[in-house]
């Protein structure tokens, strides 16, 4: 069990300590010579029940209350120590408001110096106490009165301590990441880099692999300690010593965390209790200083402009701090003055990750609703039920800091499905947009039957705009097959949609088939097509063009469309030619003279066969990949085309002219 004290300085915080546990805490040579506490100490003693009792000892001085706040973050029990003879004082209150607002709720009140005062002033000091604990979380606490110099009460109290550590079982949440306070960093001579402070969440052994938050620098776990002694582990509640690699003194500072994970942020949304003697309303963009764990930092208090936080008020508002920090959802924190003076209120994070751009309110205060629930399970839920664009599955984990396993069971138990490795949308949802989908690319053929598909652009506009354009194309890739649909680049179709299944298109084909078969190996310009079947060019192509997509046609050239039955021959004829040869290749030049056409239609057609993966081309020459028939259908080998007629090329010799004739012109 972790013990702090707390209270007015020189209150007898450390003499107490050093009577429960034989240890005096103030280490520093200012404080010995000023006789002031001024950082934390430390001590640990073993209770009769066999429970280790970690002491964290706080400065009362007003101007460390900053060291006093990094103290009390993350412990089980405190001991509110008020001196008999002073009583109640500024930093007993102050000190108390803090305790309230970080939400600690087990502890006892300790009046010291009882051996200074009579019975009456020792009453006095009680009703004091009492009055002043009533509206707050300690109001159970019971009151005892102690003598640190004589020792009157001490066995007293430390029965009483023993007590709260046999009955104390601090729960580890479930499923987190190991996460660890950082409030001492040293180096120890033949061990290196130690540091010191409290486990909030997990566990941790030697070998560990952990980061430095917010820097995110990598560090190893060379050894643990705990209350002085070598462990194998250490686990959620306790203080201990991490031996770590890979960081030396200059890289760690009290205020970082020693975590699983990686976390940096500058944006936290939180609910917001200003105390009741504050002696002003909390304002938009105020500055202030931010506790929270063991940092400090400066920050500015963000709310909708205009508008304040009265004195006893709690509302949702987000701090802006000046670097970064790490936090998580459930974390406490305090907040005081400009000036560091005076505690102003303090609160809980909610949203340890707040979007920097605008959120919808109608969105964003879904999302803060569902977080303050504090409940990973009831939080993923509510995210899940109420967040149309899906849950962005990494940022959820790091704002609870929950363990990858353990996230994955959370998302199973709710029904949700990941998309696409970032965003969980539940298994209901899903199925809605998947019937939604199938609905609207039938409704689209319907109206458009020659068009290829519906672009998925325009589908996610339709039935989920709230959706990013990643996870909604992720979502239908992954679910196409099952749906019956067909992705083809940025459009979605119906498996086997034809664009050209239509009573116009086929009557089209029926005049243009003939033609094109006629048209033989030479095939025939789009234009003159055009005009034998005294259509629109235009009108030709985008035709063309869409049979091409089934297979019914091949383009050569951008003017010639060959059909499907012509290019079976054509490579029927180019498989014959490379089987025949030596080396089982040819070259353009024979495939020109065997089918006819001049060299640059026949480079066209060789080239449309390599697209098809029927040929290859090697060099200059090309050989054959694949079997035909399995792409284009069976055909025969063409017989070879008549060879082409040379024309001599001797010069004609213009007839014998009479030499008396002469040309008209001449004559005249």
């Amino acid at each position: 069990m972790i013990i702090a004290t707390a209270g007015h300085v020189d209150h007898g915080k450390t003499a107490l300590v050093k009577a429960l546990t034989g240890v005096d805490t103030d280490r520093l040579p200012q404080e010995k010579a000023r006789g002031i506490s001024i950082d934390l100490g430390f001590a640990y003693t073993r209770a009769p029940g066999g429970a280790t009792l970690g002491f964290v000892d706080v400065p009362g001085h007003e101007r460390f209350v900053r060291n006093m706040l990094a103290g009390v973050c993350g412990i089980d029990y405190v001991l509110l120590v008020v001196a008999a003879d002073d009583g109640v004082m500024p930093q007993t209150r102050e000190h108390l408001d803090i305790l309230d607002l970080l939400d600690v709720r087990d502890g006892i009140v300790v009046i010291t110096k009882a051996d200074a005062v009579d019975a009456q002033r020792l009453a006095a000091v009680r009703q004091e106490v009492a009055a002043l604990m009533t509206p707050t979380t300690l109001h159970d606490a019971a009151v005892v009165a102690v003598s640190s110099l004589t020792g009157a009460g001490i066995a007293d109290l430390r029965a009483t301590l023993d007590a709260a550590a046999t009955r104390h079982a601090r729960t580890a949440r479930e499923g987190r990441g190991f996460r660890f306070a950082v409030d001492r960093v040293f180096t120890v001579a033949g061990s290196g880099t130690v540091v010191t402070g409290t486990v909030f969440d997990g566990s941790v052994r030697a070998g560990d692999a952990l980061v430095i938050a917010p820097s995110g620098r990598p560090v190893r776990v060379r050894g643990v300690q705990h209350a002085g002694h070598a462990v194998d582990s250490a686990a959620a509640g306790e203080r201990c010593a991490l031996n770590v690699t890979g960081a030396n003194v200059d890289d760690i500072a009290r205020g970082d965390w020693l975590q699983a994970e990686p976390l940096a942020t500058t944006r936290l949304d939180v609910e917001l209790t200003v105390l009741a003697g504050a002696p002003h309303p909390l304002r938009h963009w105020t500055p202030v200083h931010l506790h929270i764990g063991t940092a400090a930092v400066t920050a500015r208090v963000a709310m909708r402009r205009g508008e304040s936080v009265a004195p006893g008020a709690t509302v949702v508002a987000q701090l802006c701090t000046d670097r970064p920090i790490a936090a998580t959802n459930g974390d406490r924190f305090i907040v005081r003055d400009p000036s560091a003076t005076f505690t102003v209120g303090g609160g809980v994070i909610i949203d340890p990750l707040a979007p920097t751009r605008r959120v919808p309110q109608s969105i964003r205060s879904v999302e803060l609703a569902a977080l303050a629930t504090r409940d990973p399970a009831q939080a993923l839920a509510k995210l899940l039920a109420g967040s149309a664009e899906g849950v962005d599955i990494a940022r959820f984990a790091r704002t609870f800091n929950l363990a990858p396993a353990h996230r994955d069971a959370l998302l199973a138990a709710a029904g949700a499905i990941v998309v696409d490795r970032r965003h969980a949308l539940p298994a209901v949802r899903i199925a809605t947009l998947e019937a939604d989908a199938v609905a609207a690319v039938d409704g689209f053929h319907g109206q458009h039957p020659q068009l290829p598909g519906l672009a998925l652009n325009a589908l996610r506009a339709e039935i989920a705009p709230a959706l990013g354009d990643e996870t909604f194309a992720a979502l239908l890739r992954t679910r196409a097959g099952a749906l019956g649909l067909e992705i083809g680049g940025a459009t979605v179709h119906r498996r086997g949609h034809v664009t050209t299944a239509n009573k116009a298109d086929e009557t089209l084909w029926q005049r243009t088939l003939p033609r094109l078969i006629e048209a033989g190996f030479h095939g025939i310009a789009l234009a003159d097509l055009a005009l034998d079947l005294r259509i629109g060019e235009s009108v030709l192509t985008d035709f063309l063009h869409r049979k091409a997509a089934t297979g019914d046609v091949h383009r050569v050239n951008p003017h010639r469309f060959y059909p499907r039955a012509l290019m079976a021959e054509l490579a029927a004829l180019a498989t014959d030619m490379a089987a025949n040869a030596p080396d089982q290749s040819f070259i353009a030049a024979q495939f020109r003279d065997r089918s006819g056409v001049n060299r640059t239609l026949a480079i066209e057609i060789l080239e449309c066969l390599d697209r098809l993966g029927i040929t290859q081309r090697v060099g200059d020459a090309r050989k054959v990949r694949k079997d035909f028939v399995a792409i284009l259908g069976p055909a025969r080998v063409p017989p070879p085309a008549p060879p082409k007629r040379v024309q001599s090329t001797q010069k004609r010799q213009p007839p014998a002219r009479h030499p008396w004739t002469r040309p008209h012109h001449a004559a005249r």
